[in-house]
């Protein structure tokens, strides 16, 4: 009786084999080889593909540079002022007579910047791509979508005079007939939070030119684009059968999209935001103009801030000597920054990691 899990074929001897068969996989195995040499190893291609790797080690190395640049003239910054000062200290005052190099001003005024404009552009770029891939017409995308892109080409200068000019005057208007509603609630949050003073008098919608507020919303009006358009993309990359599977078991439009295709969408949506706070932290233009130059550790959005960028720019404007602690502290607020936004690009890149679907 044959043994069930033996192989119904025997072994098959080198003298077996085909002669003819094995001179033909033979020839073939020379001829992909010589397929492969020609096509995708050829000099062309060996040319191409050492001009990309350089391009792609070009920006490595830049971005290596500039790390290195801010390390070392850093360096020069903390051998004269101490890290516990830096970290410690809630003044910033690098211009005065009496010097105080404490950080936290700029990152406070830095990250009000950034909870103003994230409050604008996030519901209103999350919106516009649902309405452009869930419910525009194919007409009315074609049209709506380089609209919206197109925002992202204007000079952040002009957005600047837009927040001075525009925005500014406006909500001094406005602001009057709203302030006592919002103020108790903003005072409530403010005692909450350690070491930020609480507004003193009760608000009244008297806003100066330069202040958060509008250099906030202009900001977040800036990186709408990038919202929308990344998280567009993200919401047309889930396949059509999860759309018609929901619509199969009865869900309406709203459902479809709330319920199954944001969710799936859901790495490339937070990746969008996280890469748009990335943007606002950096923006320059706009808050030098619009937000003022006064460090001040507060989070009034009424008040005249400084953030890191708009203290880089004015150390940077060539009233400074080179040799003096002041414009060595403009490397260790870029150091600072740099990390910040090399932080938020790692974060994003775990969040798409952790929750990205593959179909």
């Amino acid at each position: 009786m044959t043994d069930p899990t033996s192989t119904s074929e025997a072994p098959v001897s080198e003298s077996a084999v085909d002669p003819a068969a094995a001179s033909a996989a033979s020839k073939g195995s020379r001829t992909g080889e010589t397929l492969h040499a020609n096509v995708f190893d050829s000099p062309k291609e060996r040319v191409i593909r050492y001009a990309l790797g350089a391009c792609a080690l070009v920006s490595i190395l830049t971005t290596l540079g500039i790390a290195a640049v801010l390390v070392v003239e850093s360096a020069a910054f903390f051998q004269e002022v101490s890290i516990g000062e830096f970290l410690g200290s809630t003044q910033w005052t690098p211009q005065f007579a009496d010097k105080h190099f404490g950080i936290w001003p700029l990152i406070a005024g830095t990250v009000l910047i950034t909870v103003i404009s994230a409050l604008v552009s996030m519901p209103l770029g999350l919106a516009s791509a649902i309405y452009l891939s869930a419910y525009a017409p194919v007409w009315l995308r074609k049209w709506l979508k380089p609209g919206i892109e197109l925002l992202a080409g204007v000079p952040t200068v002009v957005y600047g005079y837009f927040a001075l000019t525009f925005v500014t005057p406006l909500l001094q208007t406005a602001l009057p007939h709203v302030a006592p509603v919002f103020y108790e609630a903003y005072a409530f949050v403010l005692r909450l939070l350690p070491f930020v003073s609480p507004p003193t008098e009760p608000w009244t919608g008297d806003l100066g030119v330069f202040n958060a507020l509008s250099a906030g919303i202009v900001v977040g009006i800036m990186v709408i684009p990038m919202v929308a358009s990344l998280s567009e993309d993200a919401i047309q990359a889930v396949p059509r059968s999860l759309w018609n599977g929901a619509y199969a078991l009865g869900a309406t439009k709203l459902e479809v999209v709330m319920r199954v295709v944001v969710p799936s969408a859901f790495s490339g949506i937070v990746a969008s935001f996280i890469l748009a706070l990335s943007r606002a932290i950096g923006e320059t233009m706009i808050v030098t103009l619009a937000a003022g130059a006064t460090p001040k550790l507060t989070l009034d959005p009424t008040e005249s801030i400084q953030t890191m960028t708009a203290f880089i720019v004015q150390m940077g404007k060539g009233d400074i000597a080179q040799s003096t602690i002041e414009y060595k502290s403009l490397f260790a607020v870029g150091l600072v920054l740099f990390l910040i936004t090399l932080g938020m690009n790692i974060l994003a890149n775990r969040i798409v990691a952790r929750y990205q679907d593959k179909y």
